[in-house]
């Protein structure tokens, strides 16, 4: 029993779906998970089954507040927070998708933004949305859906349809239909929303052909988004806080100071750089973003994003049977003094920042008739590094700030092994939290603001505290070496 609040915490991912109960003290007390089915219905293609995700998300609330069944009434805002991009089209009087979600890393309308590209238009995206035209984000996915499923171009116009990234759509059926909404940070990631202005913009509307009456409403991070519909749980809980995963990940790291920087280790791997009220500039194909926006006040953020990182791990072991659990790599990459020269450059899906090469596809380079399984695995994670190195670069470069610290967060973090040659790679203390699933805490705490259960983020900030510390261990030349053989092997697959 409790007599303190407590938050029920979604946390929708890519590969599965999460749903926790989080205590005031930003402990988790009981948790659930499913998997999550991938679709590829050709290559370079990537879906879910939307209708698939929110009966996961009905099964793992439903699992973790019959724990706290007891203190039930204690459980007084949901936080969510979602896979990023991930573009969902709905029939409003039903409820019901029109097609599979494309997800964040498929490619399929890459013809599509080559073409604006070629018209010239790249820059004028830039500076409305501070987004890259690349098939990464949501605004392609849209056109694309209502150009290849029967009748959805006349429904969308006569106003029938919502848009959502997944966010929306399970904020949507929570509420029983009632609020079609979404937050600043997922809707800066659409490419559709003009983050200087905070609105959606009539221009990209227009280039892209999606009607206005598709979009949801985008409100703050914290907030009013609703209440759950009656019987849908045992007790109506209100829904205060949402954002998409990786801002969430940097507000349950407290990534609130203009220069503090964190990067998250999942399926993919996103760096995000705190840059306060100023939109960032990069020269080096970074994307600007909205960190959060609190009280109608927006933090920006400069970001890099790695299409694969823990989804190679996946590789690993689903596809190559080279491993039977994740934890594996971590041992047989202690054990293996070198990779003797192997480079596993991870572009399944194409390459993401700073390359945005959506043709490139992955390799294993330097391969000799002695290379083994264990170099191979020890490539696989030395990448993950390596790639977060092209960012840093990239970062320093565009904001000029002198980076000496670095908090990691997501599963891979957990990997002693990888936060140490990550530490060597770039030459940074790497800090690591005592709660590794920052995304989930995240939202939990954005949750927790809209209730009025924190009072400020300095309430939040409180709460952070680290694990370990990984500090630079390798000489200079080592270092130079080891990234020399990086570059030279992404040489070989860019186009």
């Amino acid at each position: 029993m409790t007599d303190h609040p407590l938050i029920l915490a979604i946390d929708q991912g890519t590969t599965s779906t999460r749903a926790l109960i989080i205590d005031h003290h930003g402990q988790a007390r009981h948790s659930n998970q499913i998997e999550l089915h991938q679709h590829y219905p050709a290559d370079g293609w990537v879906e879910h089954d939307a209708n698939e995700i929110w009966g996961a998300v009905l099964a793992t609330c439903h699992h973790v507040l019959q724990a706290v069944q007891e203190d039930i009434q204690h459980v007084k805002a949901i936080g969510i927070t979602n896979q990023r991009e991930t573009t969902v089209i709905w029939n409003k009087s039903t409820g019901k998708p029109i097609h599979n979600a494309i997800v964040w890393q498929d490619r399929r309308t890459a013809e599509i933004c080559i073409a604006l590209k070629n018209q010239g238009l790249e820059q004028s995206v830039t500076d409305k949305t501070g987004l890259l035209l690349d098939p990464y984000f949501s605004a392609t996915k849209i056109a694309w859906i209502l150009d290849h499923v029967d009748g959805a171009r006349v429904a969308a116009n006569n106003g029938e349809l919502a848009f959502g990234t997944i966010d929306s759509f399970l904020l949507w059926n929570l509420t029983g239909g009632k609020v079609h909404a979404t937050d600043a940070t997922n809707a800066s990631r659409t490419m559709l929303f003009n983050i200087h202005q905070q609105c959606w913009d009539d221009d990209l509307l227009k280039l892209l052909n999606i009607p206005k009456s598709l979009l949801p409403d985008v409100l703050d991070c914290a907030g009013n988004f609703g209440l759950t519909a009656a019987g849908l749980f045992d007790i109506q809980i209100p829904i205060t806080g949402i954002a998409g995963d990786q801002q969430a990940a940097s507000i349950g790291q407290a990534c609130f100071k203009q220069g503090m920087i964190k990067s998250t280790y999942g399926t993919g791997c996103f760096v995000m750089l705190n840059t306060g009220d100023k939109v960032p500039v990069s020269n080096n194909k970074l994307l600007a973003t909205v960190a959060y926006r609190l009280n109608g006040k927006t933090t920006y953020a400069l970001e890099g994003s790695i299409f694969i990182a823990g989804a190679a791990v996946q590789w690993l072991r689903d596809e190559m049977k080279l491993i039977t659990h994740a934890t594996e790599t971590e041992t047989i990459a202690r054990s293996t003094p070198s990779t003797d020269g192997v480079y596993l450059v991870p572009a399944f899906t194409g390459l993401g920042a700073p390359y945005w090469d959506p043709k490139a596809r992955a390799a294993i380079l330097g391969m000799t008739r002695d290379t083994g399984r264990d170099q191979i695995i020890r490539a696989t994670l030395e990448a993950v590094a390596y790639q977060t190195k092209d960012l840093m670069n990239a970062m320093i470069d565009d904001s000029g700030v002198n980076i000496g610290q670095l908090r990691v967060d997501g599963g891979m973090a957990a990997n002693n092994w990888l936060m140490q040659f990550l530490a060597d790679i770039l030459n940074v203390n790497v800090e690591r939290p005592k709660v590794i699933e920052t995304t989930v805490l995240g939202a939990a705490y954005l949750a927790a603001l809209g209730t009025g259960i924190y009072s400020s983020l300095d309430d939040v900030a409180h709460h952070w505290q680290r694990d370990q510390q990984f500090s630079p261990t390798i000489n200079p030349e080592q270092r130079q070496s080891l990234y020399q053989g990086w570059q030279h092997a992404i040489g070989h697959i860019t186009s």
